[in-house]
């Protein structure tokens, strides 16, 4: 089954005022207090607006920062970069493409031998799906990633 992903508008009602601020105003959540900063759980992270696939536990580490980092996405065309201005520094946005909500940035920081980025990503844009979930959930095709982790 093709999935496909939008930005959905009953999806965007449901956000708590916090999601809505991050995905849809380019908001930051504090660091050390997203709800998914300290998951260690096996599985999927996607898109709390679209539910387009984003990132797995596998390629998440603790970077110590404060947010949610992940060495690289799961979908390479699931992920916008653009460059950011604000705040007088340059960064890299990161956005989600079918949804086009704010998820975080990325940075040049991360662990060497995983290709030396880190997506700082914010948990207000994230939805988690468990290993044990993913088939009822629509994420099937996504179990075979995790192998060992099942």
């Amino acid at each position: 089954m093709t999935r496909t992903y939008t930005k959905d508008v009953d999806a965007i009602a449901r956000l708590t005022p916090e999601q809505y601020r991050v995905t849809q105003q380019n908001g930051t959540e504090r660091p050390f207090t997203g709800e998914l900063t300290d998951n260690k759980d096996a599985g999927l992270y996607v898109d709390i607006v679209s539910g387009e696939p984003l990132f797995t536990s596998m390629d998440k580490y603790d970077s110590g920062c404060g947010w949610p980092s992940f060495t690289k996405p799961v979908e390479g065309e699931n992920i916008n970069e653009l460059r950011d201005t604000t705040h007088g520094m340059i960064r890299t946005e990161v956005r989600s493409s079918h949804g086009d909500s704010h998820l975080g940035h990325v940075f040049p920081d991360g662990p060497q031998e995983a290709g030396g980025l880190r997506y700082c990503i914010n948990s207000a844009s994230l939805r988690f799906i468990p290993v044990g979930e993913l088939e009822a959930e629509g994420y099937g095709e996504y179990r075979k990633l995790f192998g060992a982790e099942v």
